[in-house]
């Protein structure tokens, strides 16, 4: 005669079979993020007295439009050590859809996802440039970077929140 024991104990090997099969496929085709933002700069390196060009996209990644964007945008741990490192933001643009271009405020740390204009439609992406400038008395052989955190709302009621995403740090050289 065979054991209950047994008999359950097969039942739940069969079980998890069957789970580890079918049940965590789904894991591995999750959808992309409903919106991502990704940093890149014009350059490497600065001088102290010059600038950089910070650009951050905001790519909707969903079939919904963005209506609404919250960004911040603060120096990492490493930046805020150097005290001797002088900079500010200088300027703000938006680069459309249509690739014209338009200045924008709000260059603070502070809520710059308005930023990215109007609704950004489905698959389509808004850049918005900053320009770090560098104290002409700025030390050197430091590194710049940034940080930031996101939120966006979508047309179907839904929103995504993003960070921290970090920006490529600028090196400051002395010439």
């Amino acid at each position: 005669m065979r054991s209950p024991l047994l008999r359950r104990l097969g039942l739940t090997a069969v079980l998890a079979v069957v789970l580890a099969v079918f049940g965590f496929s789904t894991i591995a085709s999750a959808d992309p993020d409903p919106a991502a933002l990704t940093f890149s700069t014009d350059s490497a390196t600065t001088t102290p007295g010059g600038s950089v060009k910070l650009s951050m996209t905001l790519t909707n990644n969903k079939t919904y439009d963005v209506l609404f964007v919250y960004q911040t945008i603060d120096p990492t741990w490493l930046t805020t050590q150097r005290p001797d490192l002088k900079y500010s933001f200088a300027g703000c643009t938006l680069a459309a859809a249509d690739g014209s271009s338009t200045s924008c405020s709000g260059t603070g740390p502070t809520n710059l996802g308005t930023n990215y204009g109007a609704t950004i439609p489905p698959g389509q992406s808004r850049t918005v440039t900053l320009t770090l400038q560098v104290a002409a008395d700025s030390g050197c052989n430091g590194n710049i970077g940034f940080y930031s955190y996101f939120y966006a709302e979508f047309s179907d009621g839904t929103n995504s929140n993003g960070g921290p995403v970090y920006t490529p740090e600028t090196r400051v050289l002395c010439s």
